[in-house]
């Protein structure tokens, strides 16, 4: 059954506003009791692993899935009551592809503008502006199942926003694209955020966190950490050596045994050591020791924590204590 409260007085420039956002199915909970605030006007990263909970949430903040229990409010409104008044104002581009591959890049345009009810004259101002926006000038009849992955998630874009939404969601957007073209895409979202549209967006991938203002993580369901990724970094707080060598899967194995070392993983072609916050071991003294076991073509360098380094740490730090380890920036209403 869900249920609902009456909620408080919504702090000034805030887009969504979540208090104890539950979703449960069966003896299942996909989101259990996360809190979260998104200011207006900034890009806001909803980052975490597949099946972490992240799409369930996006679909009870856009009205698509009644929660459990908790509190939503979008753009000042309920979502659970008034739904119908959020709709027009949002928009939403799913991480499945929704557009019709049997139309063509104007079609689906079109379509997507009589969902919304756009006059005549504002569908055409609009499309103009989307068809400039997506590079897709001189594509408009071309059938969609024609387009690349890329082309084919601008204009899914494109049908997201041809209602001039204040919010916009985007649920794990470059999926499947290439890194060129999600890096073309993240222009487009850049773009939509100068122009003041609020993105709320959903990825796994953690290079992405780079690319926005405010951050949340979310890990079986649970928030783990929220802030600003310099905030996130700083909190970090521990010690991390990059290890660069031959045999990385020997290396990774004794560090991972190792008492005096927090945590140790891949990081692309190196491993990553991380030490305690009161660690008294040096860089010199951590290639010392790989030597001294016979890694001597081992090379330590000290690095800044990334936002893949903090996300990690945090998980290890969860499944340590069997529950939540959140860390978040400055406390919230």
């Amino acid at each position: 059954m869900t249920t609902t409260t009456e909620l408080p007085t919504l702090p000034a420039g805030t887009a969504v506003n979540v208090r104890g956002l539950t979703k449960t199915f069966g003896g299942f909970t996909a989101v259990d009791h996360i809190d979260l605030d998104v200011p207006r006007g900034q890009i806001f990263g909803f980052l975490g692993p597949n099946g972490s909970g992240k799409t369930t949430t996006i679909r009870m903040l856009t009205g698509t899935l009644r929660p459990t229990a908790g509190r939503v409010r979008v753009l000042g409104e309920d979502v659970v009551r008034h739904s119908r008044r959020v709709a027009p104002r949002i928009g939403y581009m799913s991480q499945k592809f929704a557009l019709f591959e049997d139309l063509t890049v104007e079609q689906n345009l079109r379509f997507y503008a009589g969902v919304y009810q756009l006059p005549a004259d504002r569908f055409l101002e609009q499309r103009d502006y989307v068809l400039q926006m997506a590079d897709l000038v001189g594509r408009e009849k071309e059938l969609t199942r024609n387009l690349s992955v890329g082309w084919r998630q601008r204009l899914a874009l494109g049908t997201a926003t041809i209602h001039d939404p204040e919010l916009l969601f985007l649920d794990e957007p470059t999926s499947g694209v290439d890194p060129v073209a999600r890096r073309q895409f993240w222009d487009l979202l850049y773009e939509l955020a100068g122009r003041g549209v609020t993105l709320f967006v959903t990825t796994h991938y953690m290079d992405e966190a780079a690319y926005c203002d405010r951050l949340a993580f979310i890990y079986r369901g649970r928030l783990i950490a929220d802030g600003s990724p310099a905030e996130l970094r700083a909190g970090h707080g521990r010690p991390i050596f990059d290890v660069t060598l031959t045999d990385v899967d020997a290396a990774l194995s004794w560090l991972e045994a190792e008492d005096w070392v927090d945590d140790a993983y891949l990081s692309g072609a190196t491993l990553h050591a991380v030490l305690p916050r009161d660690s008294a071991v040096t860089g010199k003294q951590l290639l010392e020791r790989l030597a001294g076991v016979g890694f001597a073509d081992a090379a330590v360098t000290p690095v800044e924590p990334s936002i893949e380094d903090v996300f990690v740490n945090l998980v290890t730090a969860e499944e340590r204590a069997g529950g939540p380890a959140a860390v978040s920036g400055p406390a919230r209403a």
